[in-house]
């Protein structure tokens, strides 16, 4: 790393290549990560710099701001990526970027980095890397000719003359308005239309897409050209128009923009095929993962169905972790659209439902990139055609199966679950203090939301209520005189975070009324619990509630597997009756069975989880 960053000075002192000098596509970044707001992304920047030189923070539009190392020349970022990826200094999902996408710098404070010289790193990091073959599939792949251009045939000599003297190309002369007028004429509805919606996407035009050059299209016209350097007439020249559509598409190069015909899944659409490629089928999905420095994916869908199997799809797509859960959601008889986006991806899905088939496709994009992202979303959409058959359900191999996986893709799972029990019969919950730390959301059986009445962490008692009212099949009925030492109790939990979907029961015994440091308000138990029985309700011989299990330690001193500790009723009573919460206490006798007891501790003891 030393040798890197020696490397680096020298090529910055010795050897400046001024920005100038270099086509734009040659002015290149390695944007290492994207924060929604400036306070996040400051301090990222600074964490960036006590490792890297040349770290640089610009604002990316729309409330998103990225943290850039550069500038260099494409060939020496490409290196430099690798190298900084391999040397886990940098994110994997770390990709070039160009000057253009950047707007105002935040990094470092005062600075303006985009007009220093080009730091040209004195050797290559490592050679390139060889790419693997791509599995095979019933795939075609159609290359596009550039948007806006034709497309032309040319032929090579074997034998190439060079004159002594240069030859300096006539000028090229532009059109008057007049000529621009006439070849004006001569353009297509959709030749207008893209007109329209480049000077749209350039920040000139914010009116009806209709191909009509009205006020509106002429005054935005202008406007361009001012910016652009040329006389503003109102009227684009054919040059003019070459140029604007040519900034509109910039921003597509290196994407690979192909037809892909996918004959398995019955789709047919242009996809970036220089990011991501085709993976595998697991049905209803065709799976097309990253294959570049950009951390992109698709995923086709396609299967057989009515409007039930529609709006089931609907649901499991918004449980995985591709569809972050803030974003907009939609939908309609025959169709969805599910947008999520959080720090680190935006993920966009639609899905039609036409002739007893569904079809559709999500796109997944790092956040942060986004005039890239809503280009090549308009591509797919534009493009997408459907074929004939869908996706055989027992086509895949099935390698990938598991409980928290729904065809290859991840279950979203919480960050932390714990045992809880409902105290009333407003359905008001008790539950460990360990669950409710930093969350953004939390529920009940992962579908009903939570709120925090409150947190007491000298007793590590939580009480939350849901945010519907609910009807419990069975309160906890507390007993505030404990039994005799050594009598059986038992804990409802679930000890595998809801794995098993139920709660268990685990029995024990009663080994003693205080803690080990002489705590009153803590009872020792003989018990093997799992981390997930934490927050649960301990039950006495009759049925009846003694205290809340508390986590297992987590420090220097391990306590022997079978020692456990709960914190007892009088103690969960105090800090209910301080939140406004009446329990119910029972001095009813006599032993309950341990089915009976089974069947009290699942009508009783919910999954508390905590999301990110």
């Amino acid at each position: 790393m030393i040798r890197l960053f020696a490397a680096l000075f020298a090529a910055l002192l010795l050897s400046p290549v001024p920005l100038h000098a270099q086509a734009a596509d040659d002015v290149v970044w390695i944007q290492v990560e994207a924060q929604p707001n400036l306070a996040a992304a400051t301090e990222r920047a600074r964490a960036y710099s006590d490792m890297l030189e040349d770290v640089n923070g610009f604002s990316l539009g729309g409330g998103w701001y990225g943290i850039a190392v550069g500038p260099y020349v494409r060939e020496d970022a490409e290196l430099l990526l690798r190298g900084y990826r391999r040397e886990g200094l940098v994110p994997r999902d770390s990709f070039i970027q160009i000057t253009d996408r950047f707007q105002q710098q935040f990094w470092p404070v005062g600075a303006n980095v985009l007009n220093i010289p080009l730091i040209a790193p004195d050797a290559p990091l490592e050679p390139p890397a060889t790419t693997e073959d791509a599995p095979e599939a019933d795939i075609t792949q159609t290359p596009l000719p550039p948007a806006g251009t034709a497309t032309e045939q040319t032929e090579q000599t074997e034998t190439v003359l060079v004159p002594t003297q240069p030859l300096l190309p006539e000028p090229v002369r532009d059109e008057t308005p007049a000529e621009a007028r006439q070849s004006e004429r001569a353009l297509t509805r959709e030749e207008r239309e893209q007109l329209q919606i480049a000077l749209q996407w350039a920040g000139f035009y914010n009116s009806t897409i209709d191909g009509a050059f009205g006020r509106g299209t002429r005054s935005a016209m202008a406007e361009w050209q001012s910016a652009n350097t040329y006389d503003a007439t109102g009227i684009l020249t054919t040059l003019q128009r070459q140029d604007l559509l040519k900034q509109y598409n910039a921003v597509l190069e290196g994407l690979g923009l192909e037809l892909v015909r996918d004959a398995q899944a019955g789709i047919e659409m242009i996809l970036p095929t220089e990011v991501v490629g085709f993976e595998k089928y697991e049905p209803p999905f065709a799976h097309y993962k990253a294959t570049g420095d950009l951390n992109a994916r698709v995923i086709l869908i396609s299967q057989a169905g009515d409007q039930d199997t529609l709006y089931g799809l609907y649901d499991i797509m918004q449980t995985l972790e591709i569809v972050p859960e803030d974003g907009p959601r939609e939908r309609k008889s025959d169709r969805f659209e599910l947008i999520g986006e959080n720090g680190r991806i935006i993920s966009q899905t639609r899905a039609y439902l036409e002739d007893g088939q569904i079809k559709g496709f999500t796109l997944i994009w790092p956040a942060g990139d986004e005039d890239r992202r809503r280009r090549v979303i308009a591509e797919m959409t534009k493009s997408f055609t459907r074929l004939p058959g869908v996706l055989d359900a027992a086509a895949g191999g099935g390698d990938s199966q598991a409980i928290d996986l729904v065809s290859g893709l991840q279950v979203r799972k919480p960050k932390i679950s714990r045992s809880g029990f409902f105290v009333d019969d407003q359905g008001t919950v008790a539950t460990t203090g360990e669950v409710v730390q930093s969350c953004s959301r939390m529920t009940l059986d992962d579908d009903t939301a939570l709120d925090l009445v409150v947190n007491d962490a000298a007793s590590g008692i939580a009480l939350l209520k849901p945010q519907t009212r609910l009807a419990p099949i069975e309160v906890a009925d507390f007993n505030t005189t404990p039994p005799r030492l050594q009598s059986e109790i038992a804990v409802g939990g679930f000890p595998y975070e809801g794995v098993l979907g139920a709660a268990t029961v685990t029995f024990g015994a009663l080994a003693d009324v205080r803690g080990l440091q002489g705590e009153e308000d803590i009872a020792r138990l003989t018990l093997s619990s799992q981390p997930g029985d934490a927050g649960g309700p301990v039950f006495d011989g009759n049925g009846r509630v003694l205290g809340m299990l508390l986590p297992r330690a987590t420090g220097a001193q391990q306590l022997p597997d079978d020692v456990s500790f709960a914190v007892e009723a009088s103690k969960i009573d105090e800090v209910a009756r301080a939140s406004g919460v009446t329990l119910s206490m029972s001095d009813t006798s006599g032993a309950v069975r341990p089915l009976d007891l089974r069947e009290k501790a699942k009508g009783m003891t919910v999954l508390v989880s905590c999301w990110e």
